[in-house]
């Protein structure tokens, strides 16, 4: 599933549309008697893992999901197209996605303090979020769109294992400090993985995520589902301590 900086790489490829006139829009999310065809694209907002399309009269919301794509060309699995707006030169095309039609309503609704990669984060947002549930582990409240918009899989694990933390851990036995170390680790990484993501070398960087010894001690990482979620955690149980 494409994380928050993976979404804001994407912003990156689609704001030369940004200002242009839709020519011919196609795809099977496309509303009937859509009305796009003329529109010019007057904005591109992200938030954590969603791109909202912001034209006058209708404003597209698309969500990669896990298996979601895009592309500035058309592709031949045209069957798999969900939206796909043709511009002067070239256009955007989304497919294995989930498009949906809001209003500036559902905008105004959005906490963009919560978004790791916006500069409108807020740290005391986050911690105060999560001291509203005591017993979520911290693997669980990473996850949690609602506290850590952007943030997947691959984030939650470096950064706990950066900030020292064992996944299970439950917020109540974190202190502020340690909280705030974790929501630091976070940020830190998901501005590095853009980083690393425009050089095409993610992967490499990987200390824990998908590895099968600590970097720092040597010890075989522990891979299992973890928290609520039951997402895949992979950690180091002498490195990560688990706060009782």
């Amino acid at each position: 599933m494409p994380e928050g900086p993976t979404i804001i790489l994407m912003k990156e490829d689609l704001q030369k549309f940004a200002g242009e006139k839709v020519t011919e829009i196609e795809g099977s999310e496309v509303p009937e008697n859509s009305k796009v065809k003329g529109e010019i694209l007057r904005e591109i907002k992200t938030f954590g893992k969603q791109t909202y399309l912001i034209f006058d009269k209708i404003i597209f919301k698309v969500h990669l999901m896990m298996f979601g794509s895009y592309s500035l060309f058309k592709r031949k699995d045209i069957d798999t197209l969900k939206l796909g707006l043709k511009f002067k030169d070239d256009g955007m095309y989304f497919y294995t996605c989930v498009v949906k039609v809001v209003g500036e309503k559902d905008l105004s609704k959005i906490d963009w303090e919560a978004d790791i990669m916006s500069k409108k984060w807020s740290d005391e947002k986050a911690i105060d979020k999560m001291q509203q549930h005591p017993e979520m582990m911290i693997c669980d409240a990473l996850m949690n769109q609602d506290i850590f918009a952007g943030v997947g899989n691959i984030i939650k694990n470096e950064a706990l294992f950066r900030a020292g933390i064992h996944p299970e851990t439950l917020i109540k036995n974190l202190t502020e400090a340690k909280l705030k170390t974790i929501i630091k680790e976070t940020k830190n990484y998901g501005l590095e993985f853009v980083k690393y993501k425009r050089t095409d070398t993610l992967g490499k960087t990987f200390q824990v995520y998908h590895r099968k010894k600590c970097p720092e001690c040597g010890e075989e990482i522990t891979k299992r589902e973890t928290g609520k979620s039951k997402r895949m955690s992979f950690f180091c149980e002498n490195d990560q301590k688990l706060f009782k």
